[in-house]
């Protein structure tokens, strides 16, 4: 008789989730579902709402990556009123948002994907967590950690106003300049955020790279998926995360697409599934094959792996050295290592900081023209960036009189949601045989979509009104039995 194996709630992640497996006679997995029950309403929220209040609005959907969304949201109101920021707003803006890419990164690193390599996928939960790898790494490394990122988040209050809920971006520019003073704590700031980026990707090495059980689990097959892959890109086709073209690779590496922003309607459209609020984008150009792998697949994922398979390297010299290294350990371009997001990670982390210092020098930060003023009847814009997550869409509708009357969201996890369910498969699919399950292999399951840093809080959408629930009952032969529907597709 087949089992159920049901993993409720998944832990270390931004918003909710569950793993449903199911096991065939024999004991192996038959298939493994990664279900999202949440669901958020932004999209409707922003009807009738001005679109000037779009990034603080936005920046509501998420308490961890507040700054991705109000960052989007401001360059789409940007492109709503067809102005662009002076070179200084502009410098303002790529500042705060590296700083935050830089927090939001080592986040993740060391509290909710960190620990799995730090202390150990088959630890005891207990352990699995900050606490325990504070006991594995020692009390001075913590405070080191800790103290980084408190200085981060000072930066990012300093140039934004506040840290969780940004207020500095506005159409044309930033609502605040940037004073001597403040110049100068920001570069003490980026100096140490530097030498903490180098310190994290020793890290990385003594702790994972050196550790030969975990180099071979990255390289596993249970933890692989050739896909497409998307990420942006500046003029030298190098890893941007503020801004530039979308680039897609394909499974080989080969060039796929390269398209500006703007233009993304043309080349991404989204799969809904009745197991999950979440949707699960692809590739039109190919179209929804299900979830398969391949270049006959429109599949395709973005986040770290995927922004360092885009492109031909890192815009900083200390990360473009790591970038050479990633590729010469695990193969030629693109790798395709699930797992590996944590390496690509630590490498943005330590750009994000050289990026930080570079901007924080320039004199320019200091220069009282800080935003256009725009001037044109709004209409239609789009703003991208690459969250820490991935590629993240905003699109607004307005009248006019600047009024939204429709927004798009396409944030990345929903970019990301078909591999991760993939890759959930896949690894229950490789670790559970014979139905021997513990608990060191259901949290080796969490890992392929804790890879992913995914954020279903941001990726879920739904209309207001009742909320919609199907309930299926099924026999022990998989027959289905009765459904049960509250939704637009009621049964009479």
């Amino acid at each position: 008789m087949s089992r159920h194996i049901t993993v409720d709630p998944i832990s270390r992640l931004e918003g909710h989730g569950k793993i449903d497996i199911i096991l065939n006679d024999a004991g192996d997995v038959e298939r493994a579902y990664l279900q999202i029950p949440e669901l958020r309403g932004f999209e409707k929220f922003a009807e009738g709402r001005q679109v000037e209040d779009m990034p603080q609005i936005t920046s509501r959907i998420c308490g961890v990556c507040p700054m991705a969304h109000h960052m989007a949201g401001t360059k789409a109101v940007d492109g709503v009123y067809g102005v662009q920021p002076t070179a200084t707003g502009r410098l303002i803006r790529e500042l705060a948002y590296n700083t935050f890419m830089f927090e939001d990164h080592a986040l993740h690193f060391y509290y909710l994907g960190g620990p799995d390599f730090i202390v150990g996928p088959d630890a005891p939960k207990a352990q699995r967590n900050i606490v325990g790898v504070l006991g594995k790494v020692g009390l001075e490394v913590g405070k080191k950690v800790i103290a980084m990122r408190r200085e981060a988040r000072d930066m990012m209050t300093l140039l934004c106003g506040k840290v969780i809920h940004p207020v500095f971006g506005l159409p044309g520019g930033v609502s605040k300049r940037i004073s001597a003073d403040e110049q100068k704590k920001a570069i003490e700031i980026s100096e140490k955020a530097v030498e903490f980026g180098q310190f994290t990707l020793q890290v990385f090495h003594d702790i994972v790279l050196k550790n030969q059980q975990y180099v071979d689990a990255i390289r596993s097959d249970a933890y692989t998926h050739k896909t497409y892959y998307m990420g942006m890109v500046d003029e030298k086709n190098q890893v941007n995360f503020y801004d530039g073209m979308l680039r897609v690779v394909a499974p080989d590496g080969k060039e796929f697409l390269k398209f500006k922003p703007a233009e993304y309607l043309k080349h991404i459209a989204e799969h809904v599934e009745p197991w999950s609020y979440i949707k699960f984008c692809y590739l039109k150009a190919i179209g929804w094959k299900g979830f398969e792998e391949g270049p006959q697949s429109g599949v395709y994922s973005v986040a770290p792996l995927a922004r360092l398979n885009v492109a031909d390297g890192m815009p900083t010299p200390k990360a473009n050295e790591a970038y050479q290294q990633f590729f010469s350990v695990l193969g030629k371009k693109p790798v395709h290592h699930t797992l590996a997001n944590h390496w690509a990670r630590v490498i943005e982390l330590l750009c994000a900081a050289e990026m930080m210092l570079e901007q924080a020098k320039n004199p320019a930060l200091t220069d009282a023209k800080i935003r256009n003023i725009p001037m044109t009847t709004p209409t239609e814009g789009v703003g991208v960036v690459e969250a820490p997550r991935g590629t993240l869409f905003h699109h607004y509708w307005t009248d006019k009189k600047g009024v939204v009357t429709k927004a798009n969201l396409i944030v990345a996890t929903q970019n990301n949601a078909a591999r991760i369910a993939m890759s959930v498969d896949r690894a229950a699919k490789s670790l559970i045989k014979a139905g021997k399950v513990n608990d060191g292999i259901l949290n080796r399951i969490e890992m392929a979509f804790r890879a992913y840093d995914p954020c279903h809080g941001c990726a879920t959408h739904a209309l207001p009104g009742d909320m919609p629930l199907v309930v299926r009952v099924y026999n022990p032969q998989h027959e289905l039995v009765q459904e049960i529907r509250r939704d637009m597709q009621r049964a009479s």
